[in-house]
């Protein structure tokens, strides 16, 4: 082995077969892709049980978002005498506290968790002022704490160094690992110093937390109050959401990478199908084999854009390789610093044996997944995203005819700046130079071409492999390690006007500068060819695999093909047969709950759910009632529902947070609210900024209940942290819009703006509350038969907690009907009885105390 500088130099040459070494020689290859919607038989015999089954198992706000009709299911939802479990919920079971015995967690519960891990980055301060708030001193588990700074590094501001020093002197008050600015992104720093570890889960106040799963690790993203609560107690709570399966099939053509698998998926599958889901990503180990380790990490990473909170791939071969060589670089090099652990003492040996010694880490056979899709890589090809939103994905060949003149390029974040990364980019200006005599051609002159490393160890990898020069003798701009321009901050942004492509991960109008701007994401060497060619171009490496003709994506239960379709298992096509009868029982014994009219009736269903009624705790209610105020609008954000230009007061008496809430949607909710009424709003309420006064503004207008056809997952987390209750009920926002508003889209689909007589509401620029939210959709505001927005409709709702019953009364003389919504159980209500998270910690403190 040739002498080596640095640890990074040494794994190429140990291990020189892995993506994040070499990017498959010169090129990577590309794939075609194609959408293929199973005949309506097939999606009743595979897809139909399996989605409805699915929905039986959701608590509360998940309960029944994919189907208003799937809540009838729910009641004759019985305990199986196996539960096989999907890979998310293995894990979940691990790192659940306080299980009752013989209790196997599945999609919908609650569970209280003990994470194996928790980052927090710029956001540390503020999480420590909580933690500091509700009297805690000494974090928990010192190991269990990781903080980085990564956000606004290039931010030299008196008050941004004053808070970095702040987080440094408390991480080394607190005894727990902390890396600095300079050092890297923090989810980078997770996965390459091993606090993200195959078969555990880690959560981070990030959204990009779904990296993790790249190597087998259940990663989920929290709020700030999440993380405080886990720094003092080790523990939070979390909803195990409805779990999608994602199936590869083929093989990956050369030219095409991770970052095209996941552009595509975004861009293809746009319709929400896996928005709050959890994904498992599976395949053949041969299909498998050409997705990388780095190309895993970008997939998971951008699984957030595709609306997840987590995508994880299989504990494999692949990953054990890595995981090996990884244990042999740590024990070469024992690399740490002042401020962290020895990353030994978590990459070694003896602790890979333990992780790979039978039984493996997986999926049972006939474990339960909300859906199912599949996506054939062969029939990729290199793809681009935007402009300007992930869920527009376009053929890099279609681009590149179009000739679009670039200012702007970008090669930075934690999705696509490792060092396999930066070699393939560095490859493009390489190659060029052999083609010029050895000189290394510059970019043109308006061109902008900025890089920054995923952290300082990937940097000096690209150094030592010269791929690092290589860019910046074509001229590239070198910023420190970190999120940058990713995120809107520091030097590089997209100003009026300029068009960017980027190889981050979201590229939503304003995130990397101006909302004038067009911003495209790409891969490394895409974004590198466009640099140099000054336009969206490729290097020329795609190519094309024999026989692949059709451009196809497989949607569906099935792979849409015949032969493959007859391979599938004797269990597996069991389990579909047995969840189809079980979907169909359901149906016939449930029937008579969902038309009934009287209460009598209802009172009847729930006497025959007596096995499976909720303990309540003392001084939690065991029914919420009132009359349904009804908001119509379909994305009501947090903005809408408390406005930004209040959300930085300090201090905001409560009486003027209940005038203002709602008023950004329609101002005159004011007046036609009250206090004790039910608030009843349409699908994906809550989405946008992470700010908590959404919920607690709906608190202090006196309204204690919150019910809509789905939440978003932010309010959904934030809601019960401040004691705001919740459930899911679309049929409730189906009948209500066929009742009020019968020629509006259909419950939880957006019609035109102009036909529906919508206006959007869109969130401030300066309202962000936390440095990577992403930004709310626009408020779908679906105007009544009179116009208005809010109404009281003298309809009244009552929810019986220990039965997990909803019965509505369609105004007086009206038609009465109940249904079965999911359990909210002991663990929660706990949280809620005791006024949120933070008032739980600081009673859980004075237990310890």
């Amino acid at each position: 082995m040739a002498a080596v500088g640095g640890r990074v130099r040494s794994q190429r040459a140990l291990f020189p077969l892995f993506s994040f070494t070499a990017r498959r020689a010169s090129t990577r290859p590309l794939r075609a892709l194609q959408l293929h919607r199973l005949p309506s038989s097939r999606i009743r015999l595979y897809s139909t049980p399996t989605e409805k089954k699915q929905a039986e198992t959701q608590d509360v706000f998940h309960a029944q978002a994919g189907d208003p009709a799937a809540a009838q299911l729910l009641s004759s939802n019985k305990a199986p005498s196996s539960t096989p479990q999907t890979l998310t919920e293995k894990i979940v079971q691990r790192y659940s506290v306080g299980l009752p015995e013989g209790k196997f967690v599945k999609s919908g519960d609650y569970v209280t968790l003990a994470p194996h891990r928790c980052m927090t980055h710029d956001n540390s301060w503020p999480v420590a002022l909580k933690f500091i708030s509700i009297g805690a001193s000494k974090i928990h588990d010192k190991k269990q704490i990781v903080m980085t700074l990564d956000h606004d590094v290039q931010n030299k501001s008196d008050s941004n160094l004053k808070k970095y020093r702040q987080i440094e002197q408390f991480a080394r008050e607190q005894g727990v690992d902390f890396y600095p600015a300079g050092r890297g992104i923090g989810h980078q720093i997770m996965v390459e110093e091993g606090y993200a570890w195959p078969g555990t889960l880690a959560v981070a106040s990030d959204s990009h937390t779904n990296m993790y799963g790249g190597i087998g690790c259940l990663g989920t993203p929290v709020v700030r109050t999440d993380a405080a609560s886990i720094w003092a107690t080790g523990r939070t709570w979390w909803q195990i959401p409805p779990i999608a399966k994602v199936t590869f099939t083929g093989m990956l053509p050369k030219g095409v990478t991770g970052k095209d698998v996941i552009v595509a998926l975004c861009g293809l599958f746009n319709n929400d199908e896996v928005l709050n889901h959890a994904i498992e990503f599976t395949g053949s180990a041969e299909t498998l084999s050409a997705l990388g380790i780095d190309d895993r990490l970008a997939i998971a990473n951008m699984t957030t854009e595709w609306g997840a909170l987590s995508g994880i791939f299989p504990i494999d071969s692949l990953l054990q390789r890595w995981l090996r060589f990884k244990a042999t670089e740590a024990n070469m090099y024992k690399s740490a610093s002042l401020s962290s652990s020895s990353t030994d003492l978590r990459f070694n040996h003896p602790r890979l044996d333990t992780l790979f010694s039978p039984p493996q880490l997986s999926a049972d056979p006939g474990a339960k997944y909300a859906k199912s899709l599949f996506l054939n890589l062969s029939t990729l090809q290199p793809y681009v995203s935007g402009p300007n939103s992930v869920k527009i994905a376009t053929p890099l060949s279609t681009l590149e005819a179009q000739s679009i003149k670039i200012d702007k390029a970008y090669l930075v974040s934690c999705t696509n700046s490792r060092a396999s990364d930066l070699a393939a980019a560095a490859k493009v200006f390489k190659d060029a130079a052999a083609a010029n005599n050895g000189v290394v051609p510059k970019i043109p002159d308006h061109v902008s071409f900025y890089i920054a490393a995923a952290s300082s160890i990937e940097q000096r990898a690209a150094e030592e492999q010269g791929d690092w020069q290589a860019m910046l003798d074509a001229g590239a701009q070198p910023l420190p390690s970190g999120c940058g321009p990713c995120i809107g901050l520091g030097t590089g942004l997209l100003e009026h006007g300029e068009v960017g492509i980027s190889a981050s991960n979201r590229n939503f109008k304003g995130r990397m500068g101006s909302r004038d701007a067009k911003a495209y994401l790409a891969s490394p060497e895409v974004v590198a060819a466009s640099a140099l060619q000054g336009r969206i171009a490729g290097p020329g490496w795609f190519e094309k695999p024999e026989g692949v003709e059709n451009v196809k994506v497989i949607l569906g239960e099935g792979t849409g093909e015949e032969q493959v379709d007859q391979m599938v298992s004797v269990e597996e096509a069991l389990e579909k047969i047995i969840a189809q009868a079980e979907a169909k029982i359901g149906e016939a014994e449930n029937a008579g709950v969902a038309a009934d009219k009287s209460a009598s009736t209802s009172a009847a269903a729930a006497e025959g759910e007596e096995d499976t009624l909720t303990d309540i705790l003392p001084g939690f209610p065991e029914r919420v009632s009132g009359e349904i105020v009804y908001c119509s609008g379909d994305n009501i954000n947090t903005d809408a529902i408390y406005p930004g230009k209040y959300t930085y007061q300090d201090d905001v008496p409560s009486a003027k947070m209940a005038e203002v809430c709602m008023e950004n949607y329609d101002p005159s909710f004011r007046a036609t609210a009250r206090a004790g009424d039910i608030l009843v709003a349409g699908f994906n309420f809550g989405c946008g900024s992470s700010r908590e006064q959404a919920a607690t503004a709906i608190l202090a207008k006196g309204i204690p209940l919150v019910v809509a056809g789905s939440f978003g997952n932010i309010f959904q987390r934030n809601s019960i942290n401040n004691a705001l209750m919740g459930v899911e009920v679309p049929r409730l926002v189906q009948r209500l819009r066929e009742t009020f508003a019968p020629d509006a889209a259909p419950a939880g689909e957006s019609a035109s703006g102009a036909a529906a007589g919508k206006e959007g509401v869109t969130e401030p620029e300066a309202n962000k509350q936390s440095l990577d939210t992403p930004p709310p959709a626009p408020v779908e505001k679906q105007r009544q038969d009179d116009g208005v927005l809010t109404r009281r409709t003298g309809w009244t709702f009552e929810w019986d907690v220990r039965r997990s019953l909803v019965t509505v009364e369609e105004g007086e003389g009206g038609q009465r009907w109940s249904q079965k919504v999911g359990e909210l159980p002991p663990n929660v209500q706990e949280i809620i009885a005791r006024g949120g998270l933070e008032k739980w910690v600081a009673a859980e403190i004075g237990k310890a105390n």
